[in-house]
């Protein structure tokens, strides 16, 4: 299975793309720099951004004032002289130029999220970092605009993504195996060129060719999610290059493919269960049937099997299976300001109407209003499957089930079942765990969220011990959902900020506790040293 079955985006792009999205643009002002050993590389033409195209999940055009450009890159960092593909990028200039910094690149996970959607969608939660940077991101190669990853059309994927994901029978099981050959089949007959080309050490290289288009002499850095490994990748192969980074909702750089989603299985069901016990706190206000959060538990095992057993109304004449339910349960959980949604999804769901869980559903694979997917899907599996080794057999995947279940009654089937994604891959993974190591590489702040479902709070531990003595500087966020920055705490974004602005490092072990989070008290980050 790739590392993720469940994307690790940015929670606050997800929760957009429930609704509307929106896109992607100057006049050129970086000086040629040099790379390790790379090829002088030519400043950007920066331009007017046209609206995002429906495979990078659509919308409007962003404010005139956001800026857009295209960077040719090596398809084969083997045959740096050979053919390019491109890069695209979207800027907003910083307000103060006065006292610039230089330009702050944000990846926002995945992988496969288009950082040209997501960025101007997400720009008002970095307004204080747009005053000395900046604010620059991009579609990864094979995501959005950047030589983008193709599998199947929409139709397909309607059906693709309503399968029956946790079979129980063996022709279920045949099934099962056929729909993803046939998947794997259509991405290799549509994308063949680019698949041996997609995995995160060759984005990562892209990045630095990225920072010196841009007129960098170091990488200032902002990655969520699969953006903390891209990230950690980065900081392997060009420690020097280094600037100001942060890595927010992180990647545990030590697990191999099974290793993650059990850690997402743990991570999902410690999720449910906290959005569980809100509910039950919340006495007569809650609208699901039982007195604790073990009931409400039960009740959506129940409601998976009734599903599993009899698909109930979705939207139009689409229905509301058991897979995509339990897909538009865990998007919910991305976000505590989800949990609402997910309340009356679940509950009219108990009623047999299935829209508001199918539509949660449809936002974490990237379809529109209009049927039109997005490539976060495809690229999704082409970058996990180009970056894991692991390829597992049915009979693996069977034996594996029972720590799955036991790791999470109501999402360890799905993940279970999901690490036969690369199985027949027309494409060898490059390894088992990434490299991260960067000794010497200038201080990279590293935020973990105990509440975190999809980047447990382990994650980021391992992480500063694997990026090496004196880089990592660990942070932790007592709180819930999909990463730090993007809740609103005060003390994450303080000790952001001062370091990303000021070049002040909070203590290592700084804890920020979200209000009404009893565990802790609430602190503010104690004064660290300039990096």
């Amino acid at each position: 299975m790739p590392r993720n079955v469940w994307r690790v985006t940015a929670a606050a792009a997800l929760a957009a793309t429930l609704f509307t999205t929106g896109g992607c643009s100057d006049d050129g002002d970086g000086k040629k720099t040099k790379g390790d050993g790379a090829k002088e590389v030519k400043p950007l033409k920066w331009g007017e951004c046209p609206a995002p195209t429906p495979l990078e999940g659509g919308g409007q055009a962003p404010p005139k004032d956001w800026q857009c450009a295209t960077l040719d890159v090596p398809l084969d960092y083997a045959k740096p002289e050979g053919e390019t593909l491109p890069i695209a990028l979207i800027r907003a200039k910083a307000r103060d130029q006065k006292n610039r910094i230089g330009s702050l690149v944000f990846n926002f996970g995945g992988p496969g999220g288009s950082g040209i959607t997501t960025l101007p969608g997400a720009a008002k939660e970095y307004e204080a970092l747009r005053s000395r940077y900046d604010l620059v991101s991009f579609d990864p190669r094979g995501v959005g605009r950047s030589a983008p990853v193709r599998c199947q059309d929409d139709k397909q994927l309607d059906a693709y993504y309503a399968q029956d994901s946790t079979p129980d029978s063996t022709p279920e099981e045949q099934a099962f195996v056929k729909n993803i050959r046939t998947y794997q089949q259509a991405c290799k007959k549509n994308s063949d060129k680019v698949l041996p080309h997609v995995g995160t050490s060759n984005a990562a290289r892209d990045m630095d060719r990225i920072r010196q288009a841009l007129g960098d002499e170091k990488l200032h850095y902002f990655g969520i999610s699969y953006g903390t490994e891209l990230g950690g990748v980065y900081a392997h192969l060009f420690p020097s290059n280094v600037g100001r980074a942060v890595f927010d909702a992180v990647v545990d750089p030590t697990k191999t493919s099974e290793g993650g989603a059990l850690g997402q299985a743990k991570g999902f069901q410690l999720a449910l269960g906290n959005f569980a016990q809100d509910c039950v706190d919340r006495g007569d206000e809650c609208k699901l049937q039982g007195s604790t959060a073990k009931e409400i538990e039960a009740n959506i095992i129940k409601l998976q099997k009734d599903l599993s057993a009899k698909p109930i109304a979705g939207i139009g004449d689409r229905q509301l299976t058991e897979s995509q339910a339990t897909n538009g349960i865990a998007q919910a959980l991305y976000s505590q300001e989800l949990w609402p949604l997910l309340e009356q999804g679940l509950d009219e769901a108990d009623g047999g109407q299935g829209q508001l869980l199918l539509a949660l559903s449809d936002a974490l694979n990237g379809r529109d209003q209009q049927g039109r997917y997005s490539n976060i899907g495809a690229a999704n599996t082409a970058i996990n499957c180009a970056d894991s080794k692991d390829r597992y057999t049915l009979d693996e995947t069977k034996a594996k089930l029972p720590a799955f279940r036991s790791a999470s009654p109501v999402f360890g089937d799905f993940l279970g079942w999901a690490m036969m994604s690369c199985t027949d891959w027309p494409v060898a993974g490059a390894w088992e765990t990434p490299d991260v190591s960067a000794p010497g590489a200038a201080p990279i702040l590293v935020i973990g969220n105990t509440g975190d479902p999809a980047t447990p709070y382990e994650g980021a531990r391992r992480m500063v011990e694997r990026l090496g003595p004196g880089v990592g500087v660990e942070l932790t966020y007592k709180g819930e959902g999909h990463g730090a920055y993007n809740s609103g705490d005060t003390c994450v974004q303080d000790a952001v900020n001062a370091y990303l602005l000021e070049g002040t490092t909070p203590a290592a072990g700084t804890v920020c506790t979200a209000p009404g989070d009893p565990t802790a008290p609430a602190t503010d980050p104690p004064t660290g040293s300039p990096a």
